[in-house]
């Protein structure tokens, strides 16, 4: 049996290149380039950019977008190719190009395997730049991929002291740590949060935390009193607060209750999908999900997008869920779950 995706998960954290810096605006064809990356038509960006080549264009920022696109195809070798010839394209003035190339190819060594290297690029950011918080986070991750907990740490403790507020990236802490079998020592770093007198933390933080230290009747409590201030994220920890105590229906109340009042919302979608299933109601569920994938640039299609063939599954569509596994994979082709299913489902 097919299993969902939640969304965000660790591999998009560990290996996240969101958090990088632009590098300027690139010429046209380039441009033209970025925009079908960001199409995901890969094969069509590359043909743009040997024409962005052939026109003159700066053949940093081609190979730059090269190296994206082949992360795109999973052809994680022939980006890292991309990225060091971009890199060795300097004239030895550092510019702010290099460290996002030094970021993204760190990403792509990581992707293949490379753990050692990722580490290695990380090292070279912070050689010059030591106060870049980005970095030593990303290094704690690839460490923690290296069985170096001990490293893992004293990158994660020196991004805290340099970002002690900056609770987003101490749960981002938290699921790594948690991910890799230390959730234990992730919740130390929430219970010193909490402990810690801060009297600008807002109930939404202090919700997240109760929720992630497994507390769940004070998270309801903080959530709640969050959730009037009309956050989409309060709305989905609360919700996923009475899931994790078997309590779906409610929190489907919750999830409907937020998509009643306010603009569509993809993750909103998907945990109201998720929500469904556990309930048993896969036409509901099927519905949530490509009701959040008919929005806008949203940044949960891939997600929703598996989940939609999970609820075909739960139907007995087999037939219509092996034609979108199949599309699916054409998307997203380093999907190994996703490759064992299309192997299941073209069975059915």
């Amino acid at each position: 049996m097919i299993k969902y995706k939640r969304g965000s998960c660790l591999a998009a954290v560990v290996l996240a290149v969101g958090i990088l810096t632009g590098c300027g605006a690139a010429p046209e064809k380039t441009q033209a380039a970025i925009r079908l990356i960001q199409a995901l038509d890969y094969k069509g960006a590359l043909e743009q950019l040997d024409s962005a080549e052939e026109a003159g264009e700066n053949i940093r920022l081609v190979n730059r977008a090269r190296g994206i696109a082949h992360m795109g195809l999973t052809d994680y070798e022939q980006a890292i190719s991309c990225f060091e010839a971009a890199l060795s394209g300097s004239d030895g003035v550092i510019e702010n190009v290099d460290f996002d190339l030094n970021y993204y190819l760190a990403a792509a060594y990581s992707k293949n395997g490379m753990h050692v290297q990722a580490e290695n690029a990380y090292n070279a950011i912070l050689a010059l730049r030591p106060e870049e918080a980005d970095a030593y986070f990303l290094r704690g991750n690839v460490r923690m991929l290296l069985n170096n907990y001990t490293g893992a740490k004293e990158d994660f403790d020196r991004v805290m002291t340099m970002e002690p507020k900056n609770y987003d990236r101490l749960i981002q802490i938290y699921e790594v740590l948690e991910y890799s079998g230390f959730g234990e020592e992730g919740q130390e770093y929430l219970r010193e949060a909490l402990v810690s007198g801060d009297k600008q933390m807002s109930q939404y933080i202090k919700g997240r935390i109760y929720y992630y230290l497994g507390d769940y009747q004070d998270a309801y409590t903080a959530l709640e009193a969050a959730k009037e201030q009309g956050g989409a994220e309060s709305y989905l920890y609360l919700g996923r607060a009475y899931e994790a105590t078997g309590d779906y229906n409610y929190a489907a109340n919750v999830y409907y209750s937020y998509l009643s009042k306010n603009v569509g919302n993809a993750e909103m979608y998907n945990q109201l999908g998720l929500c469904e299933i556990a309930r048993g109601d896969y036409q509901k569920a099927l519905e949530a999900f490509q009701a959040g994938m008919k929005l806008d640039n949203t940044t949960m299609m891939q997600t929703l997008s598996f989940n939609e063939i999970v609820a075909y599954e739960h139907l007995g569509e087999y037939k219509r869920a092996f034609e979108l596994i199949g599309a699916y994979l054409e998307n997203y082709p380093d999907d190994a779950q996703a490759k064992r299913e299309y192997e299941f489902l073209s069975t059915r």
